[in-house]
């Protein structure tokens, strides 16, 4: 029951997160909202920000699965892995804005906090270096220029973090496929090769 109660509590965070922001959240209102007492989140979790860094990771977890999906479902051309891995993301800030929102929340914290800003090295650390394997392959590939992979993946994140949040708290401003197809222009000029 420990991992399901667990779940059940990071998900009832997320709603809480998405309606309050972290400064609305209370043990009392994870816990009401989980529906278990505050004795079983407090058995999982020693305090608001334990919460937050347990929701972070599975948000991030869930975001890893759904872009490794979409990945499989390319084959192995570099350029179209990255361009399934940004497509993705934006997807995500349609469907899921509470992702993002929980990400925003997460920022707004760490500026105060040492371990945040530790997990969120980690989380950015770790999707560099996909975005990197993705680029240096599409360098070797003749698909990419060349460039440095792990600088041009933290410009391929910003990229994504800043359209994506403009898709999650501005939704009328343009949809999925208009961003989509934007990025894959501006990753295009910046990427590919120059054609003689």
């Amino acid at each position: 029951m420990g991992p399901v109660r667990r779940k059940q509590i990071v998900r009832a965070t997320v709603r809480c997160l998405a309606r309050a922001g972290y400064t609305g959240l209370t043990m009392k209102k994870v816990a009401r909202e989980a529906g278990v007492s505050q004795g079983i989140l407090h058995y999982y979790f020693a305090d608001k920000r334990a919460i937050l860094v347990a929701t972070l990771e599975s948000v991030t977890r869930d975001l890893d699965r759904r872009v490794a999906g979409a990945q499989s479902r390319t084959g192995r051309d570099p350029a179209a892995r990255l361009r399934a891995l940004v497509r993705e993301c934006l997807e995500v800030a349609v469907r899921r804005p509470e992702f993002w929102v929980v990400f925003v929340e997460f920022w707004g914290e760490m500026m105060h906090d040492r371990r945040l800003r530790q997990v969120n090295a980690e989380v950015y650390d770790r999707t560099r270096r996909l975005v990197g394997r993705l680029i240096a392959d599409g360098v070797r590939a003749g698909r990419f220029r060349a460039v440095d992979p792990q600088r041009a993946a933290a410009v391929v994140l910003g990229l994504v973090d800043g359209v994506a949040l403009q898709l999650t708290f501005d939704p009328r401003a343009f949809g999925v496929a208009e961003a989509a197809r934007f990025c894959d222009e501006a990753l295009a000029r910046y990427l590919e090769k120059e054609t003689p």
